[in-house]
């Protein structure tokens, strides 16, 4: 490899109005990794380990989603659909001039590299995708596979009712680290790490209040788990069988409706990124962009 890129930041615009915060690490030379973070949440919550581990071979792209970190925050003025986030992400490697990308999501994260699987196949060299469910899965147009599946654990939908209440600073902290513990799943959780991810998320964004609009956008377009059976991009789907989210069989189920995808399990991975998943997550990743590079 060249040089690498010491945390290249820039802003990128996706459509009037609407500018997005980009950045990169790793060498520009080598294959591109685009990283997309789940509903609400910064391109920081990506742990800096795992993005460091990554960009020993690759040029990883991690941005804020719209309406979270130093990107616009339109959806009080202009609302979207879900669906755009998927084509945000396109937007993004459009602007870095990326012609073709390894992608890797979690959560609706992961929702939106379906998208791009079956919107945008000829941008994508392969796709990661863990934390997350089919697209539809829980729709009521959902098949009868599909609507067998696990809900999320009740006592998020709890703590969920309060997610758009007006908090003062520290209650937002409180609040951010007890989502994360409940989305840890069982197993260990430190909640100086989180707090620690959360006061630099609120110091990178400027502002404490929650980031909780895609909670409220229109997910329309996202029932089209049908059309992943055209998939032809490799795929590999991690089973987090901590997520209390998208709880087992979910991952099972995705890997099965995409042609030809991988599934493999990490041990104590939930739906949130603590520093005891981040190495085999890494190599789980790296093993799979390997397989399929350039």
């Amino acid at each position: 490899m060249t040089g690498k890129l010491p945390g290249v930041e820039r802003f990128v615009d996706v459509e009037p109005g609407v500018r997005l915060w980009v950045t990169e690490a790793g060498d520009p030379a080598a294959e591109p990794l685009l990283l997309i973070m789940g509903a609400n949440a910064s391109g920081l919550t990506w742990p800096d380990p795992l993005v460091d581990a990554l960009a020993a071979r690759h040029r990883v792209i991690r941005y804020d989603h719209r309406d979270t970190g130093r990107s616009s925050w339109p959806f009080d003025t202009t609302t979207y659909p879900l669906a755009q986030l998927a084509e945000d992400a396109v937007a993004v490697l459009d602007a870095l001039g990326v012609a073709r990308a390894h992608v890797a999501g979690m959560s609706l994260g992961g929702s939106l590299v379906q998208l791009l699987l079956i919107d945008h196949p000829e941008r994508l060299l392969s796709a990661t995708l863990w934390s997350t469910a089919a697209l539809g899965s829980w729709t009521p147009r959902a098949g009868p596979e599909a609507s067998a599946l696990p809900s999320p654990d009740p006592s998020l939908f709890e703590l969920w009712e309060h997610l758009t209440a007006p908090r003062d600073r520290e209650a937002e902290l409180e609040f951010r680290v007890e989502h994360w513990r409940r989305l840890r799943g069982a197993g260990p959780f430190d909640p100086d790490e989180f707090h620690r991810l959360e006061e630099r998320i609120i110091a990178h964004a400027g502002r404490h209040d929650s980031p909780a609009a895609h909670a409220r956008a229109d997910p329309s377009g996202l029932e089209r788990a049908a059309e992943l059976n055209g998939v032809s991009t490799p795929t590999l789907v991690i089973d987090a069988r901590q997520d209390p989210v998208n709880p087992p069989p979910h991952a099972a189920y995705l890997a099965s409706v995409i042609p030809g995808a991988e599934l493999v399990t990490i041990p104590g991975l939930g739906h949130a990124l603590g520093s005891d998943v981040l190495p085999a997550l890494a190599e789980a990743i790296l093993r799979h962009t390997a397989k399929h590079s350039r």
